[in-house]
């Protein structure tokens, strides 16, 4: 293991009062922590699995980038199950852009919503609201195991 990194923690994001502004600059604060806790780990420890159930930093990542695509975006899942494993041709690199990607599009969606009480997308959906402050939830649970994850890795702690 290499020596330990403790980076200082940022405090939360400075947002407008406008509530839209507000959600979104919590999630987008919450999707850096997720994207900086991936980066730069080496392979194969970026997919180290920390505990039994598999959960290992490069999964996280892949994972939020269809729960994105999801809700914000209105991509179907076929297996849930499947989205916490990256294969082996997926690179650190590569699934990064496809979460960024993602965000940008899902960015987008939220920007031109005139209203938040309506659907999070075209089809049938929750509310965008409603879909933000699950999202805020669904990230930061998964930052909350990256943090694990990353410092049962390498000792790095913080953002």
């Amino acid at each position: 293991m290499s020596a330990r990194r403790r980076a200082k923690d940022t405090g939360p994001p400075q947002t407008d009062a406008d509530e839209k502004a507000t959600l979104l600059g919590f999630l987008n604060y919450l999707r850096s922590a997720i994207a900086e806790k991936a980066a730069n780990v080496p392979e194969p420890q970026v997919r180290i699995a920390g505990v039994p159930s598999g959960t290992n930093l490069l999964g996280l990542v892949k994972h939020l980038t269809y729960v994105e695509r999801f809700y914000f975006l209105g991509e179907r899942v076929r297996n849930w199950n499947q989205t916490m494993r990256p294969s082996l041709d997926e690179t650190v690199e590569d699934l990064l852009a496809d979460y960024q990607e993602a965000i940008q599009q899902a960015n987008h969606v939220i920007e031109v919503c005139p209203d938040l009480t309506l659907p999070a997308h075209r089809g049938q959906a929750p509310s965008m609201r409603w879909a933000l402050v699950h999202m805020i939830e669904e990230t930061a649970r998964h930052a909350g195991h990256a943090d694990i994850l990353r410092e049962q890795l390498d000792g790095s702690t913080g953002r």
